[in-house]
Protein backbone atom coordinates (compact mmCIF):
# COMPACT_ATOMS: atom_id res chain seq x y z
CA UNK A 1 0.00 0.00 0.00
CA UNK A 2 1.33 3.82 -0.30
CA UNK A 3 1.30 5.86 2.55
CA UNK A 4 2.95 9.18 2.86
CA UNK A 5 4.62 10.33 6.07
CA UNK A 6 4.22 13.92 7.08
CA UNK A 7 6.85 14.98 10.16
CA UNK A 8 10.54 13.19 10.00
CA UNK A 9 11.33 13.51 13.81
CA UNK A 10 12.84 10.50 15.36
CA UNK A 11 9.08 8.69 16.06
CA UNK A 12 7.94 9.86 12.15
CA UNK A 13 10.86 7.96 10.56
CA UNK A 14 11.16 5.10 12.69
CA UNK A 15 7.40 4.03 11.52
CA UNK A 16 8.11 4.89 8.04
CA UNK A 17 10.94 2.92 8.08
CA UNK A 18 8.60 -0.13 9.48
CA UNK A 19 6.47 0.65 6.96
CA UNK A 20 8.87 -0.01 4.43
CA UNK A 21 10.12 -2.66 5.99
CA UNK A 22 6.80 -4.35 5.31
CA UNK A 23 6.67 -3.57 2.01
CA UNK A 24 4.73 -0.38 1.75
CA UNK A 25 5.82 2.13 -0.67
CA UNK A 26 6.30 5.51 1.70
CA UNK A 27 6.68 8.74 0.79
CA UNK A 28 7.60 11.67 2.92
CA UNK A 29 7.46 15.25 3.55
CA UNK A 30 9.37 16.98 6.59
CA UNK A 31 10.38 20.73 6.42
CA UNK A 32 13.90 19.78 7.41
CA UNK A 33 16.17 18.59 4.48
CA UNK A 34 18.61 16.51 6.54
CA UNK A 35 15.32 14.51 7.78
CA UNK A 36 14.21 14.02 3.91
CA UNK A 37 17.23 12.70 3.13
CA UNK A 38 17.71 10.07 5.99
CA UNK A 39 14.17 8.84 4.77
CA UNK A 40 15.37 8.31 1.07
CA UNK A 41 18.69 6.45 2.62
CA UNK A 42 16.71 3.90 4.19
CA UNK A 43 14.87 3.39 0.46
CA UNK A 44 11.91 5.78 0.73
CA UNK A 45 10.84 8.54 -1.94
CA UNK A 46 10.35 12.04 -0.20
CA UNK A 47 8.84 16.03 -1.63
CA UNK A 48 10.13 19.10 -0.71
CA UNK A 49 6.45 20.43 -0.12
CA UNK A 50 3.49 19.64 0.18
CA UNK A 51 2.37 20.18 -3.19
CA UNK A 52 5.13 17.74 -4.09
CA UNK A 53 3.91 15.27 -1.88
CA UNK A 54 0.54 14.81 -2.83
CA UNK A 55 1.37 14.72 -6.85
CA UNK A 56 3.27 11.61 -6.17
CA UNK A 57 0.66 9.72 -4.55
CA UNK A 58 -2.24 7.76 -6.33
CA UNK A 59 -6.11 8.21 -5.47
CA UNK A 60 -7.01 7.29 -3.16
CA UNK A 61 -4.53 9.01 -0.88
CA UNK A 62 -3.62 8.18 1.98
CA UNK A 63 -1.11 10.84 4.59
CA UNK A 64 -0.27 9.83 7.79
CA UNK A 65 0.50 13.20 10.10
CA UNK A 66 3.21 12.90 12.81
CA UNK A 67 3.69 16.49 13.58
CA UNK A 68 2.78 18.70 17.02
CA UNK A 69 -0.61 18.79 17.94
CA UNK A 70 -2.37 21.96 18.17
CA UNK A 71 -1.36 24.70 15.80
CA UNK A 72 1.24 23.00 14.02
CA UNK A 73 -1.79 20.26 12.88
CA UNK A 74 -4.20 22.69 12.29
CA UNK A 75 -1.78 24.12 10.02
CA UNK A 76 -0.67 21.17 8.21
CA UNK A 77 -4.39 20.27 7.82
CA UNK A 78 -5.29 23.58 6.34
CA UNK A 79 -2.73 23.65 3.98
CA UNK A 80 -3.54 20.23 2.41
CA UNK A 81 -7.06 20.19 1.99
CA UNK A 82 -7.12 22.20 -1.32
CA UNK A 83 -5.31 19.72 -2.68
CA UNK A 84 -6.78 16.44 -1.51
CA UNK A 85 -10.52 14.97 -3.11
CA UNK A 86 -13.31 12.91 -1.99
CA UNK A 87 -11.70 9.63 -1.03
CA UNK A 88 -8.83 10.55 0.11
CA UNK A 89 -7.96 10.14 4.31
CA UNK A 90 -5.77 11.59 6.44
CA UNK A 91 -4.66 10.09 9.85
CA UNK A 92 -3.68 11.68 12.40
CA UNK A 93 -0.93 9.88 14.91
CA UNK A 94 0.86 12.40 17.16
CA UNK A 95 -1.28 13.41 20.55
CA UNK A 96 -4.11 15.65 19.57
CA UNK A 97 -6.79 16.41 21.68
CA UNK A 98 -9.72 14.81 21.09
CA UNK A 99 -11.91 16.96 20.44
CA UNK A 100 -9.70 18.63 17.87
CA UNK A 101 -10.12 15.78 16.00
CA UNK A 102 -13.89 15.58 16.54
CA UNK A 103 -14.05 19.06 14.57
CA UNK A 104 -11.15 18.41 12.12
CA UNK A 105 -13.27 15.42 11.06
CA UNK A 106 -16.30 17.26 10.79
CA UNK A 107 -14.79 20.44 8.95
CA UNK A 108 -12.93 17.70 6.17
CA UNK A 109 -16.34 15.49 6.01
CA UNK A 110 -18.02 17.86 3.17
CA UNK A 111 -15.37 17.40 1.03
CA UNK A 112 -15.20 13.35 1.08
CA UNK A 113 -12.24 13.73 2.92
CA UNK A 114 -11.75 10.57 5.49
CA UNK A 115 -10.21 11.66 8.88
CA UNK A 116 -8.62 8.78 10.98
CA UNK A 117 -7.05 9.24 14.47
CA UNK A 118 -4.47 6.46 15.60
CA UNK A 119 -3.27 6.90 19.43
CA UNK A 120 0.13 5.62 19.18
CA UNK A 121 2.51 4.68 21.71
CA UNK A 122 5.71 2.89 21.57
CA UNK A 123 8.12 5.91 21.48
CA UNK A 124 11.83 4.96 20.14
CA UNK A 125 11.43 1.50 20.43
CA UNK A 126 8.41 1.32 17.90
CA UNK A 127 10.95 0.82 15.29
CA UNK A 128 12.28 -2.78 16.88
CA UNK A 129 9.33 -3.97 18.85
CA UNK A 130 6.26 -2.08 17.09
CA UNK A 131 3.64 0.18 18.03
CA UNK A 132 0.47 0.34 20.06
CA UNK A 133 -2.13 1.43 18.01
CA UNK A 134 -5.88 2.84 19.17
CA UNK A 135 -7.79 3.49 15.85
CA UNK A 136 -11.02 5.96 15.73
CA UNK A 137 -12.55 6.67 12.41
CA UNK A 138 -15.53 5.12 10.28
CA UNK A 139 -15.06 1.28 9.91
CA UNK A 140 -15.25 1.02 6.46
CA UNK A 141 -12.23 3.45 5.87
CA UNK A 142 -10.27 1.69 8.50
CA UNK A 143 -10.88 -1.50 7.18
CA UNK A 144 -9.38 -0.60 3.91
CA UNK A 145 -5.89 0.79 5.89
CA UNK A 146 -5.52 -2.40 7.99
CA UNK A 147 -2.77 -3.61 6.15
CA UNK A 148 -1.04 -0.02 7.35
CA UNK A 149 -1.48 -0.81 11.08
CA UNK A 150 -1.34 -4.54 11.01
CA UNK A 151 2.52 -3.55 9.57
CA UNK A 152 3.34 -1.13 12.13
CA UNK A 153 1.44 -2.82 15.06
CA UNK A 154 3.85 -5.85 17.24
CA UNK A 155 2.02 -8.38 15.09
CA UNK A 156 -1.04 -8.61 12.82
CA UNK A 157 -3.24 -9.28 15.57
CA UNK A 158 -1.80 -8.06 18.34
CA UNK A 159 -1.13 -4.17 19.98
CA UNK A 160 -4.24 -2.62 17.84
CA UNK A 161 -7.46 -2.46 17.53
CA UNK A 162 -10.19 -0.05 15.87
CA UNK A 163 -12.10 1.34 19.05
CA UNK A 164 -14.11 3.54 18.00
CA UNK A 165 -15.99 6.35 15.78
CA UNK A 166 -13.69 9.47 15.37
CA UNK A 167 -12.02 10.61 18.02
CA UNK A 168 -11.71 7.66 20.30
CA UNK A 169 -8.40 6.53 19.40
CA UNK A 170 -7.11 9.96 20.52
CA UNK A 171 -9.72 9.95 23.55
CA UNK A 172 -8.20 6.01 24.32
CA UNK A 173 -4.74 6.93 23.98
CA UNK A 174 -5.26 10.21 26.56
CA UNK A 175 -6.68 7.58 29.37
CA UNK A 176 -3.23 5.48 28.03
CA UNK A 177 -1.11 8.69 28.91
CA UNK A 178 -3.03 9.42 32.05
CA UNK A 179 -2.24 5.83 33.30
CA UNK A 180 1.47 5.79 32.38
CA UNK A 181 1.50 8.88 34.85
CA UNK A 182 0.29 7.05 37.68
CA UNK A 183 2.65 4.13 36.60
CA UNK A 184 5.37 6.38 36.74
CA UNK A 185 4.82 7.89 39.47
CA UNK A 186 4.62 4.69 41.92
CA UNK A 187 7.78 3.23 40.28
CA UNK A 188 9.62 6.59 41.11
CA UNK A 189 8.19 6.66 44.75
CA UNK A 190 9.01 3.00 45.38
CA UNK A 191 12.53 3.27 44.26
CA UNK A 192 13.12 6.46 46.06
CA UNK A 193 12.03 4.93 49.57
CA UNK A 194 14.39 2.45 48.65
CA UNK A 195 16.85 4.45 48.23
CA UNK A 196 16.46 6.49 51.39
CA UNK A 197 16.86 3.28 53.34
CA UNK A 198 20.70 4.03 54.00
CA UNK A 199 21.22 0.95 56.55
CA UNK A 200 20.99 -1.27 53.32
CA UNK A 201 22.76 0.05 51.07
CA UNK A 202 20.43 -1.25 48.53
CA UNK A 203 21.11 -1.56 44.88
CA UNK A 204 18.31 -0.69 43.07
CA UNK A 205 19.46 -1.55 39.91
CA UNK A 206 19.53 -5.48 41.49
CA UNK A 207 16.44 -4.42 42.89
CA UNK A 208 14.86 -3.77 39.71
CA UNK A 209 16.29 -6.60 37.22
CA UNK A 210 14.82 -8.70 40.79
CA UNK A 211 11.24 -7.59 39.91
CA UNK A 212 11.27 -7.77 35.98
CA UNK A 213 10.73 -11.56 36.57
CA UNK A 214 7.71 -13.50 38.21
CA UNK A 215 6.87 -10.02 40.13
CA UNK A 216 3.25 -8.88 40.19
CA UNK A 217 5.21 -5.38 39.33
CA UNK A 218 6.59 -6.40 36.48
CA UNK A 219 6.50 -4.34 33.41
CA UNK A 220 7.74 -2.54 30.56
CA UNK A 221 8.19 0.58 32.52
CA UNK A 222 10.61 -1.53 34.37
CA UNK A 223 12.04 -2.67 32.37
CA UNK A 224 13.00 0.83 31.07
CA UNK A 225 13.81 1.37 35.05
CA UNK A 226 15.88 -0.74 35.39
CA UNK A 227 18.00 -0.23 32.01
CA UNK A 228 17.95 3.75 33.43
CA UNK A 229 19.07 2.85 37.11
CA UNK A 230 22.23 0.38 35.18
CA UNK A 231 23.05 3.04 32.78
CA UNK A 232 23.43 5.48 35.93
CA UNK A 233 22.59 4.38 39.39
CA UNK A 234 22.67 7.68 41.10
CA UNK A 235 20.68 9.68 38.50
CA UNK A 236 24.05 12.20 38.61
CA UNK A 237 23.16 14.74 36.16
CA UNK A 238 19.22 14.33 35.52
CA UNK A 239 17.97 17.78 36.86
CA UNK A 240 14.74 16.98 38.96
CA UNK A 241 12.17 18.45 36.96
CA UNK A 242 9.46 16.65 35.31
CA UNK A 243 7.29 17.89 32.23
CA UNK A 244 3.98 16.77 30.63
CA UNK A 245 3.60 17.03 27.53
CA UNK A 246 -0.72 17.57 27.90
CA UNK A 247 -2.09 14.51 28.02
CA UNK A 248 -2.26 13.72 31.82
CA UNK A 249 -4.40 17.58 31.95
CA UNK A 250 -6.76 16.22 29.44
CA UNK A 251 -7.13 13.06 31.65
CA UNK A 252 -7.76 14.75 34.67
CA UNK A 253 -9.93 17.31 33.03
CA UNK A 254 -12.35 14.44 31.78
CA UNK A 255 -12.30 13.12 34.96
CA UNK A 256 -13.68 15.96 36.49
CA UNK A 257 -16.06 16.25 34.05
CA UNK A 258 -17.40 12.66 34.24
CA UNK A 259 -17.16 12.75 37.95
CA UNK A 260 -15.18 10.21 38.06
CA UNK A 261 -12.67 9.87 40.91
CA UNK A 262 -8.88 9.66 39.61
CA UNK A 263 -6.59 10.41 42.70
CA UNK A 264 -3.54 8.65 41.39
CA UNK A 265 -3.68 10.16 38.03
CA UNK A 266 -4.35 13.63 39.19
CA UNK A 267 -1.74 13.37 42.20
CA UNK A 268 0.44 12.18 39.51
CA UNK A 269 0.19 15.20 37.67
CA UNK A 270 0.02 17.75 40.38
CA UNK A 271 3.85 16.02 41.09
CA UNK A 272 5.20 17.29 37.72
CA UNK A 273 3.98 20.58 38.52
CA UNK A 274 5.96 20.68 41.52
CA UNK A 275 9.12 19.11 40.39
CA UNK A 276 9.46 22.16 38.36
CA UNK A 277 9.14 24.51 41.18
CA UNK A 278 12.73 25.56 42.32
CA UNK A 279 11.57 28.12 44.44
CA UNK A 280 8.10 27.14 46.31
CA UNK A 281 6.07 30.23 47.10
CA UNK A 282 3.86 27.75 48.64
CA UNK A 283 6.37 25.98 50.89
CA UNK A 284 7.46 29.46 52.00
CA UNK A 285 4.04 30.00 53.04
CA UNK A 286 3.79 26.63 55.25
CA UNK A 287 6.86 27.37 57.03
CA UNK A 288 5.99 30.98 57.82
CA UNK A 289 2.68 29.90 58.82
CA UNK A 290 4.19 27.33 61.31
CA UNK A 291 6.37 29.63 62.91
CA UNK A 292 3.64 32.26 63.21
CA UNK A 293 1.20 29.80 64.94
CA UNK A 294 3.99 27.84 66.84
CA UNK A 295 6.83 29.85 66.70
CA UNK A 296 8.43 26.92 65.07
CA UNK A 297 11.98 27.75 63.46
CA UNK A 298 12.58 28.87 59.99
CA UNK A 299 15.15 27.44 57.62
CA UNK A 300 17.08 31.14 56.06
CA UNK A 301 17.80 30.70 52.47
Amino acid sequence: MQIAMIGLGKMGANMAQRLLQGGHHVVGFDPVEAARQLLESKGAQSAVSLEALVAKLAAPRVIWLMVPAGEVTDGTIAALTPLLASGDTLIDGGNSNYRDTQRRAAALAPRGINYVDSGTSGGVWGLAEGYSLMIGGDKAVVERLKPIFETLAPAADKGWGHVGAVGSGHYTKMIHNGIEYGLMQAYAEGFSILQHKQEFNLDLGQIAEIWRYGSVVRSWLLDLTADALAKNPTLKGIAPYVVDSGEGRWTVSEAVELGVPAMVITASLLERFRSRDSDSFIDKLLAAMRNEFGGHDIKKE
